[in-house]
This record gives structure tokens, C-alpha cells and sequence, in this order.
């Protein structure tokens, strides 16, 4: 932002898409909105859910990489803290204040464990995942050195394929590792199924998402009858919580999305068939863009190409319109078939990203918008933190 020299005003420069006080029409695009009303409704409702079902909501900040929405989200929401996947990423947090910071993920770099067993020195409980016995030693000898401790939870594969151990017994065994281990501490399980998630049809998404909780609750039993009883036995996402929530297993949810949704969860169908994205949750994020040309009949390119969401689960929609449809995407333009020509030069339209994880990370602000209104910005606070 730059200051008016003769007024002091604050003026649009080159590093903000917008100023709070501007008209929604006056934004600069492409750039990523929030509709402010949407997203405190979602945050209240998921807040609202895990409080009725005693379950603990650490909400995935890897989604958003925002300090000022995981506070929205611990104000209105009841949220615990954060799951971040990265070390750099958990950094950004604890200096934010965020105090309990599960990294949901495996450590192994040893400079990247030495970052992360100095994160406690913020202020932060800090909690990792562990799928290899010795990773045990590497983060107490981390720990020790510098005087602080760690949380350690085993992470099982419960049908993701991806990060995990294979079986209960591989699970009690890296448990008890870290029991034994000076400056680490067991805290619990992480059973977490992220394609499961994804799975559009509800019969067959509760069929793998079934299967997840017979592992994870095989897991607990054994961990139990080793006398390592899990504190926390954490999983559960948008596409999931319900399933997680009602097993009698976890007792904490890692749900991100729902705060935000995008085309690829709105895909995902409900109990009764219906859309995410049409009953339990509102699109709350957009790509904003502008109609930049229109030079041929039935088609109008906007200026939000790849450098400004990810295709990865597929193309935008156009939010809240039937007769226009984007169809193509390359670096800096994107292609709407406008069969009426009914789009003019300028005009805005706001997109719901195929994912939107990927596609806040290639932004620098989130722009509040209430009532046709900037009302905030907010820092893409973690934005580009990978290591």
C-alpha cells in the first residue's frame, strides 16, 4: 500500500489487489476473495458439530496457510489449534501464536528435525507424526539438545497408501520407542485417510471410510492392551468427520476445506445425494477475475490462468451463473464459452477453484468481501512454505 504524499491517504499500489472501504467492482484481478458471511457460517457450523459430538477440531491450516482465518476458526469455531504438513509452515503459526501445532506429517530431513524440535521455544505445543522407528531417536536426540519436548503421534495407513505403519503391531512398537524416549512424549494415533475424503459417491466413500475406522480401532486395542492407551487418535476431513465423528474411535478432526469449499469437495455427494456445496457447506472462496476480451463470438477469455489456481482436480466453475462456462485454462488467460455473448470487457466474475489448497498458495492476500464491500486483508501468512 503507498501513502498520497499531499493527503496521507492510502492509495492502491502494486503489492494489494484492494483497500478496505472499496467497492467489491474496484478490486484488482485476478486475486482470491472470501465472502466474510459464508465462511463464519461455516465455521460456526463445523465449531458447532464437533462441540455437540465431543470431538476435538484441529483445523488443517495447510488449506488456507492463513494465521488470521486459524484464529477466525479457534474465535467462532471452538478450534484447538492447527495441522500444518511442513516444518516452515508450522514456523509461520507458532509465531502467529497459534500454541498447539500438530505437523501431520513425517520429519526425517536432520535439518529440518533440528527446526522443528526448536519450535517448542516459541511458546507451542508441538506434536509430529512417526511411521519408522528410527525417526524416534532422531527427534529425541533434536529434542535434548535444545531442552524441549516433543509430542509424538504413530501414524497408521488406514487404506490411503500413502505415510503410515502397516499394522497394530508396528504401531505399539514405535509407541513404545517414543515412551522410552528422553524429550519425546506418546500422545496418541493418527489414522487420517485423505483420498477417501474425495470419494463422490456416499455409499462407496462410507465403505472405504469404514474400513479406515476397523483399522484405526484395531490400532487403538492393541495400543491399549500395551498399556499406551492413545490421549489422541486424530483423522477425519470434509468428506469425512461424520464417519470419524460417530465411530466411537477418534476424538479429534482434522477437517480444512469445509471453511472454504471448492468445486472438487462440491462434487462429493451427501447421504441424501445432494452436493456438499448445495446443503452442509457454502463456497466461501473465489478466484476473482475480469473479462479482459471478446473479440469472437461464444467465447470470452478472463485474466485468471494457471498462475492463479491449480487444475489438479479439475477446471473452475462459475459461481452463481448457468450461461457461461470456463472450458480452458493456459498460463495467463482463461477461456469462457459464452454462447449468449452476454459477458462484457471488464466485468468480474468470481470462480470456485477446482482445489483450494494448491490455489491459495499461488497468492499473496485474501481479500474480505461483506456486502459488495472490502471489509479485510489478510496475508496469505505461510504462502510458498514447502520445506
Amino acid at each position: 500500500m503507498n501513502a498520497d504524499p499531499r493527503t496521507g491517504r492510502l492509495e492502491l499500489g502494486f503489492d494489494v489487489p484492494a483497500l478496505p472501504g472499496m467497492d467489491e467492482a474496484e478490486i484488482q484481478t485476478p486475486c482470491l476473495v472470501l465472502d466474510l458471511d459464508a465462511l463464519e457460517r461455516n465455521i460456526r457450523k463445523l465449531g458447532a458439530y464437533a462441540k455437540a459430538h465431543g470431538m476435538r477440531h484441529r483445523a488443517h491450516a495447510k488449506m488456507h496457510k492463513s494465521v488470521d482465518i486459524l484464529k477466525l476458526q479457534q474465535e467462532l469455531g471452538g478450534a484447538a489449534g492447527a495441522c500444518c504438513q511442513k516444518v516452515s509452515e508450522a514456523e509461520v503459526f507458532a509465531r502467529g501464536g497459534i500454541a498447539d501445532i500438530l505437523i501431520s506429517n513425517q520429519i526425517r530431513d536432520p535439518l529440518k528435525i533440528d527446526r522443528l524440535a526448536r519450535l517448542p521455544l516459541l511458546g507451542a505445543r508441538i506434536s509430529v507424526c512417526v511411521d519408522d522407528i528410527a525417526n524416534v531417536a532422531e527427534l529425541s536426540a533434536a529434542a535434548q539438545r535444545h531442552g524441549t519436548r516433543l509430542d509424538c503421534l504413530v501414524e497408521v495407513d488406514c487404506g490411503a497408501g500413502r505415510c503410515g505403519v502397516g499394522s497394530p503391531e508396528a504401531a505399539v512398537a514405535i509407541a513404545r520407542a517414543i515412551d522410552a524416549a528422553p524429550g519425546l512424549s506418546f500422545a496418541g494415533l493418527q489414522a487420517y485417510h485423505g483420498p477417501g475424503q474425495h470419494v463422490e459417491d456416499f455409499a462407496e466413500r462410507q465403505a472405504r471410510m469404514d474400513g479406515a475406522v476397523a483399522i484405526a480401532r484395531a490400532t487403538v486395542d492393541a495400543l491399549t492392551a500395551a498399556g499406551l492407551a492413545p490421549a489422541i487418535v486424530s483423522g477425519g476431513g470434509t468428506g469425512s468427520y461424520t464417519i470419524e465423528s460417530t465411530s466411537s474411535v477418534f476424538n479429534e478432526l482434522q477437517c480444512g476445506s469445509y471453511a472454504f469449499m471448492d468445486a472438487s469437495y462440491g462434487r462429493v455427494r451427501a447421504a441424501d445425494g445432494s452436493r456438499l456445496d448445495k446443503g452442509e457447506w457454502e463456497n466461501a472462496l473465489f478466484v476473482l477475475t475480469s473479462i479482459m476480451s471478446h473479440a469472437r463470438s461464444g467465447r470470452a477469455v478472463c485474466d485468471a490462468g494457471l498462475k492463479a489456481q491449480s487444475l489438479d482436480s479439475g477446471l473452475p466453475t462459475v459461481f452463481g451463473r448457468d450461461d457461461v462456462t470456463f472450458t480452458a485454462c493456459n498460463d495467463e488467460h482463461g477461456i469462457i464459452a459464452d454462447p449468449g455473448d452476454v459477458l462484457a470487457i471488464n466485468e468480474k466474475l468470481r470462480l470456485v477453484p477446482g482445489h483450494c489448497d494448491p490455489t491459495c498458495n499461488l497468492h499473496d492476500w485474501y481479500v474480505g468481501v461483506r456486502n459488495g464491500k472490502v471489509e479485510t486483508l489478510w496475508p496469505v501468512s505461510a504462502r510458498g512454505k514447502i520445506h
